[in-house]
């Protein structure tokens, strides 16, 4: 397999592009192809079979366009689609996992927040993960219906946006959190208006470098890595793409786009 050929990274919508950036300012010589399924945004409200199903068609999908490895960019398919995707594709697959345990070595008042879609929080390994680091450290957990809608119209900081975060994150704050896990990566878009509703009070944490240092060993361990210096290319898919699909995502990814029409 040829190192120069791209990685499929997909998420529910834009969520993932967070993950995409940091992907491309760790690997800039290789080229990635981005799938955004909007059509049937948002995952987290989705039932675990109909999670899996759908997210073997994104990757059939991305694998149809020759990608040498894939990137779960999204929590919920990640938390309830990733282990039925490796059974089934021998190829490098790198998935995204709340920073949970880096907040909990961390924690110095023992309390934890994670903002999470209410997909993830029923999912067992999500479960299970918790399970793992809940032993001297509380980890409360926080469902955020609103926010994938508020990201997915790129209405990052207005009063609407900053009201629907303050009912989230302010009871864990109160419960004395003094760090905040962003399990979607949606939320990442939103990390600014999260750090002015918790005022210095916690750390917020989310996935992104961790992703691409993880990617960066498993393409090294495959030897698939792009040897070449000249910069790599991306380009952007949807299953919902439409002028405001495109106007949005590019405001999220700081350039413009040409969003092209998917399953």
């Amino acid at each position: 397999m040829s190192d120069a050929i791209p990685i499929g990274v997909f998420d529910s919508g834009v969520g993932g592009l967070s993950i995409a950036r940091c992907l491309q300012r760790e690997l800039p010589s290789e080229s990635f192809l981005y799938f955004a399924d909007q059509k049937y945004s948002p995952y987290g409200s989705k039932s675990a079979s109909w999670l899996e199903a759908r997210t073997e068609l994104v990757a059939q999908f991305l694998l149809e366009r020759g990608c040498k490895a894939l990137v779960v960019a999204c929590n919920t398919a990640t938390v309830n689609s990733i282990s039925a995707l490796r059974e089934k594709i021998e190829l490098p697959i790198v998935g995204v996992e709340p920073a949970i345990k880096p907040a909990a070595l961390h924690s110095k008042a023992g309390v934890v927040g994670v903002l999470a879609t209410a997909q993830t929080l029923r999912a067992d390994s999500f479960c299970t993960l918790l399970d793992k680091f809940s032993g001297p450290v509380k980890l409360l957990t926080q469902a955020c219906p609103e926010l994938v809608g508020l990201v997915e119209s790129a209405n990052l900081h207005s009063e609407e946006t900053i009201d629907a975060l303050r009912s989230y994150i302010e009871p864990l704050l109160d419960l004395g959190a003094d760090h905040i896990v962003l399990g979607c990566t949606h939320f990442s878009f939103l990390r600014e208006s999260i750090a002015q509703v918790i005022g210095g009070r916690a750390l917020i944490l989310d996935a992104g470098a961790p992703v691409a240092a993880e990617l960066r060993r498993q393409l090294g361990k495959f030897d698939l890595l792009n040897a070449s210096c000249a910069p790599g290319k991306i380009s952007f898919y949807s299953s919902g793409a439409t002028s405001l699909a495109a106007k949005n995502m590019s405001l999220l990814w700081g350039s413009p786009i040409e969003l092209r029409e998917a399953i």
